[in-house]
């Protein structure tokens, strides 16, 4: 009987949680500039770099925070590669 109640406590609450916590590190390493996040503090900004451990954000033009990557808590809105490319602008003389 103690058998089966630990082997449902598995399948009920420690499965999950390695379930939800490989999801969060998969985001996390996902992250790219351009991307729209949200931190667990309930910032919203725009992703302006990313390093090994931190996350630069945007959070108003010209204003720039830096978190850690558990920090951030999803992404709002998944940058699509015409929004990253950096466009060249023609210079006239």
């Amino acid at each position: 009987m103690i058998v089966l109640l630990f082997g449902v406590m598995y399948f009920m609450m420690i499965r999950p949680q390695q379930k939800r916590r490989r999801e969060a590190e998969q985001m996390q390493s996902g992250i790219g500039p351009g991307d729209e996040v949200v931190t667990i503090g309930g910032l919203y900004g725009t992703v302006a770099g990313v390093d090994d451990e931190t996350v630069l954000l945007e959070v108003a033009p010209g204003v720039q925070t830096r978190y850690a990557r558990p920090a951030v808590a999803r992404v709002v809105n998944k940058a699509t590669p015409a929004e990253t490319v950096v466009e060249e602008v023609e210079v006239k003389e």
